[in-house]
């Protein structure tokens, strides 16, 4: 993209009304630009509009009808497409001239298209029109002779008629109409749409003997229609003697080596070429044939047709003789030589046995093979037994004979259905046995119905291959039934009718029928009408069904060899309505609250309700009295009722019933019990409550239980708080039955708790006792026995240590534990001692673990480390020395301190 100019550009001076154009003369550029306007100063460009138009063929600004606010400068700026460069001209300044107003005056078109468009298909045409005048002129645009097309669009108030994806239906002629109130003006136009050329048919490589014809056609469409070149090599081929070239057909005759090369084809119109290319073979050598075909045997059997084959590589086409022996074989009704050169013997006897010849030549040379062709004897073969039924589970053995020509081998191959049997993919039923040289056997284990069918023996020979076939039927229990449907539903039965299916050769004597509902067990025998389904029939009827339960159902054939599959669910169906029949059952009371009457049963299960709107009405009485009070219950899931009377006395007998209904009404009541009223809720606290503490984080709490006629307790809650809390965050645990005690564990040493106990039952809880207080223990000592010394005397160990001193919240010591125990062993044997020194015995040979510990009210205090001392004698005395040993845990780490050797008495 070059630079404008830097010529300063002359100011332009038009009267108000006029049209005026501003010339952008573009600098040197390629390939194309874009151009906009800008007014004044960038970035404030030129809006199109109806009155203003940027030509994109010649960059100009057409103004229709100057106003006063068009009056200022007017630079042009082009932009290239590819590289987005964009350079700006000299401005030009647009001035209004005194002199008074322009009038008004038809429109003028200044730049329309050319008057021959031309466009490739498929491209985007787009044509220009615009006029000047005074008022604004109006554009519009047609199509001559036809309407425009469908997909054109108007842009730029209508100055740009656009075209996409032109096609040759487009082409014709346009017409650009201005019009304003002053008169009108037209430009016609001619759009051409061409096409490239494009390729029908193409060329293929081609491969001649020599003397052959070559015939390549290729075909181009295009716009104007395409005209046809050819090259040889590059090189452009011209018609001569034995080269025809006519509308893009390409004939050689007689063609030779000098042909061969590359050949193009050249489709060409004004508007492009294409190219299509081809390679060109000429063959030329002597006949040769595959080493695999030089010397050959074939056997056949008597009557036959024997056919050897005889098709040499050559070029050109070779010509074909045959002798049998010595002599040249002469063709007749059996003996043919075919067209490509094979030699074709039909009905072959032994009188064609012999050595064959075939030679192929031609002018490069010659080539031959030879064929020993033996006639043999045909085979034959015999199956049996040729008709087998057997019952499924029994065994069977299929024989097959071959009677062949002696000097050839025979393989057998077994088949099933016209497919090979595989031995290791049948579990073990089939076995092939090969009796002897000349038969094999077929051995069918356990048979099942996918056995049946047809099985084929087949006989194979270098010479022929024979087969034969036998039917195998197979007996077994009935194939499952047809499809079953419901034809008719009540309340407690319902009508089936089913096809029958296959009676697997064996008649169908019964049949049974099942059911499945949301409640059984898996798929249940159900009772029918008649009770038993001979094998001719095809319906029957379920019976004794429960009603509003939805059913699945099956029929099962059964023959004399046994019962067969099932056959699939008819449609799931629900049987009608009716009164409920089941009340429910196991009728009791239960615990409650004071002058309650609670009332239990077992639900009656959703398989007895017999319908929607399922209850149960609950009737009861005081024992001895008439009328019955009856409550209604309506949800079907209830299991209890309770009725509250303030006048009711605890332990009031009442007669009991319970019944049900449903939407079509009440069904039975169960059996009248006795039940008595709640006897309520415990009302006398415990007495003698004792609370003790055990340890430090363990108190033992007792009490009694005064006995009542009434409120009889079920068990105790024990409530303790600290002593800092509100009896509210008491913590609770419970007893249950008659214990009268309860070990508190988990509790916080050196605190203060206080304690309450009641009775419960399912009524609700009684009156808590009075609290009582007790303390836990101080937490045991927290230092562990320091300066272990220790001497050994065969088995007996002697310790000493230095006494424990608690801390302030600690417990006092009580004394001191000794616990000792072989290695390897988890259970520890204890000495207990007040002294702050002990005697060990070790009782077997081994490596012991001895640690010490204080003992107090809070518990047992830190251990001290462990010491390991071996035992050598058992609780055998030996008068081995002994040795001192000291250890001292200060600092938390154990050092051994001195280790003497010293008489036993030293100690």
């Amino acid at each position: 993209l070059g630079n404008f100019s830097g010529r300063t550009r002359s100011a332009v001076s038009v009267r108000e009304g006029q049209g005026v154009v501003l010339m952008c003369s573009p600098p040197l550029h390629s390939p194309e630009i874009i151009y906009s306007w800008v007014f004044n100063e960038f970035p404030s460009f030129v809006a199109e509009d109806s009155r203003r138009f940027i030509s994109q063929e010649t960059g100009n600004l057409y103004i229709s009808k100057v106003q006063t606010s068009d009056v200022g400068s007017y630079i042009c700026l082009v932009k290239n497409t590819v590289t987005n460069a964009r350079v700006l001209s000299p401005p030009t300044p647009l001035t209004l001239r005194n002199d008074g107003v322009m009038g008004e005056y038809e429109p003028k078109i200044e730049v329309h298209f050319p008057y021959t468009v031309t466009a490739a298909r498929g491209t985007t045409v787009k044509m220009e029109c615009f006029a000047l005048g005074n008022p604004v002129p109006t554009i519009s645009w047609r199509k001559v002779n036809g309407h425009n097309p469908s997909k054109a669009r108007l842009r730029k108030s209508q100055a740009v008629l656009e075209i996409p994806n032109v096609q040759l239906e487009d082409a014709g002629m346009y017409e650009c109409k201005a019009e304003n109130s002053r008169g009108r003006n037209v430009f016609r136009g001619q759009l051409q749409v061409y096409t490239y050329p494009h390729w029908v048919e193409k060329l293929n490589d081609t491969q001649l003997d020599s003397g052959d014809q070559l015939r390549w056609e290729c075909k181009a469409t295009g716009k104007p229609r395409p005209t046809y070149r050819w090259l040889k090599n590059g090189v452009p081929l011209w018609s001569q003697s034995r080269t025809e070239m006519v509308n893009g057909v390409l004939m050689i005759h007689n063609v030779n080596l000098s042909d061969a090369g590359m050949y193009q084809c050249l489709a060409e119109n004004k508007y492009g070429t294409i190219y299509a290319s081809a390679e060109l073979k000429i063959l030329a050598s002597a006949p040769t044939f595959p080493q695999n075909q030089m010397r050959k045997t074939i056997i056949v059997t008597k009557g036959q047709e024997v056919v050897i084959e005889c098709k040499p590589q050559a070029s050109p086409k070779p010509t074909i003789t045959w002798k049998k022996g010595d002599k040249a074989l002469r063709e007749s009704k059996r003996i043919t030589i075919l067209p490509h050169g094979s030699l074709q013997i039909l009905n072959a006897s032994k009188s064609d046995e012999g050595r064959y010849l075939c030679q192929g030549v031609n002018v490069f040379g010659s080539a031959e093979i030879i064929a020993v062709v033996s006639v043999k004897e045909p085979t034959r073969i015999e199956l049996t037994p040729k008709k087998i039924e057997l019952t499924v589970g029994e065994s069977i053995v299929l024989s097959c004979k071959a009677l062949h020509d002696s000097t050839l081998d025979v393989t057998f191959y077994w088949t099933l259905n016209g497919q090979p049997i595989d031995f290791e993919r049948e579990g073990g039923h089939f076995e092939s046995i090969k009796a002897q040289a000349s038969s094999a056997d077929l051995m069918i284990r356990n048979i099942l119905l996918m056995h049946a069918g047809r099985y084929g023996c087949r006989v194979q020979t270098a010479a022929d291959t024979v087969s034969d076939e036998t039917e195998l039927l197979v007996r077994g229990p009935p194939g499952p039934p047809g499809v079953v449907i419901v034809e008719e539903i009540t309340d407690t039965t319902a009508t089936l009718s089913w096809s029958p299916g296959a009676d697997n050769h064996s008649p169908i004597s019964l049949y049974n029928l099942q059911a499945r509902s949301p409640f059984s067990l898996g798929w249940q025998t159900v009772k029918t009408v008649p009770d038993l389904i001979s094998g001719d029939m095809e319906s029957a009827m379920a019976v004794e069904l429960n009603p509003w339960v939805e059913y699945e159902f099956r029929v099962v054939a059964t023959n004399k060899i046994g019962t067969g599959d099932p056959s699939a669910p008819s449609r799931v169906i629900r049987t009608n309505e009716a009164v409920p029949k089941t009340p429910p059952a196991n009728v009791s009371g239960r615990s409650g609250r004071r002058h309650e009457l609670v009332i239990a049963w077992e639900p009656v299960s959703e398989e007895f309700q017999s319908g929607e709107g399922f209850g149960y009405i609950v009737a009861f009485r005081p024992n001895g009295t008439r009328g019955w009070k009856e409550k209604m219950v309506t949800s079907s899931d209830a299991s209890k009722f309770i009725y509250r009377d303030e006048s009711v006395p605890p332990l009031t007998p009442f007669e009991v019933k319970v019944g049900v209904y449903n939407n079509k009404g009440d069904g039975p009541f169960s059996p009248i019990v006795v039940i008595c009223s709640a006897e309520g809720e415990p009302t006398a606290a415990p007495i003698d409550v004792k609370a003790t503490s055990l340890s430090v984080s363990e108190i033992l709490v007792a009490w009694k239980h005064i006995k009542e006629s009434l409120g009889r307790p079920q068990g105790f809650e024990v409530g303790y708080w600290k002593d800092m809390e509100q009896e509210e965050a008491a913590e609770k645990v419970k007893t249950e039955g008659n214990e009268s005690s309860i070990l508190l564990t988990g509790l916080e040493g050196n605190t203060l708790y206080h304690l309450t106990v009641r009775a419960y039952n399912a009524a609700g809880y009684g009156p808590p006792s009075p609290a009582v207080h007790v303390a836990t223990k101080k937490s045991p000592p927290s230092q562990a026995p320091g300066n272990i010394m220790w001497i050994q005397d065969g088995s007996h160990v002697s310790l000493g240590w230095e006494p424990v001193r608690p801390l302030a919240n600690e417990s006092d010591v009580m004394g001191y534990k000794v616990l000792f125990r072989q290695e390897g062993q988890s259970n520890s044997q204890v000495i207990e001692t007040q002294k702050t020194s002990a005697v060990v015995l070790l009782p077997d040979v081994g490596v012991y673990i001895i640690e010490v510990c204080a003992v107090s009210e809070g518990g047992d205090g830190t251990s001290s480390p462990q010491i390991r001392v071996p035992s050598f004698s058992g609780g055998k005395v030996t008068s081995a020395q002994s040795t001192l040993h000291v250890l001292s845990t200060s600092s938390s780490s154990v050092t051994l301190l001195l280790a003497l050797m010293v008489p036993s008495t030293s100690w």
